[in-house]
């Protein structure tokens, strides 16, 4: 039997598509109706040679209210390491062809955000985008 997965999940942008060469203004991502998030951090081939120095670093917070936001933790996430001030990913090499990184939100809170954080001397920007595919919902079909 084939099953359908387009009726059990629900999909948004953290990050819509764009090539970015400053921190982005993070939307919040209501996972209210969901028991699970798959957070896509999607980046193209980098606009600059990235290092220590000229970075970016995506960082995740999380929050009950949409409102006061936290730092996750290693505990609120799985298929990656959290490193410090709620960091998911970081660029700081250079990259030289597009990857994408998983990061599956495990924290329960509703409402999620992904900064861009960038840092340094960006003359050329990168593109990114961060799709959030949601899953298990309460209610099927989801529109």
């Amino acid at each position: 039997m084939k099953r359908d997965d387009i009726s059990n999940m629900g999909v948004a942008f953290a990050i819509a598509p764009a090539a970015l060469a400053a921190d982005n203004t993070p939307g919040s991502v209501d996972l209210t109706g969901f028991d699970s998030a798959s957070f896509l951090i999607n980046v193209g081939v980098g606009g600059i040679t990235f290092s220590d120095t000229n970075k970016i670093e995506f960082v995740m917070t999380h929050s009950d209210d949409d409102s006061d936001y936290s730092l996750v933790t290693d505990d609120d996430v799985v298929g990656v390491t959290v490193g410090d001030d709620g960091i998911v990913r970081s660029l700081v090499a250079a990259h030289a062809a597009a990857t994408s990184t998983k990061v599956g939100y495990i924290g329960g809170k509703p409402f999620v955000k992904v900064l861009a954080d960038f840092s340094g001397t960006h003359g050329s920007p990168t593109p990114i985008s961060v799709p959030v595919v949601k899953t298990r919902a309460y209610q099927r079909p989801v529109s």
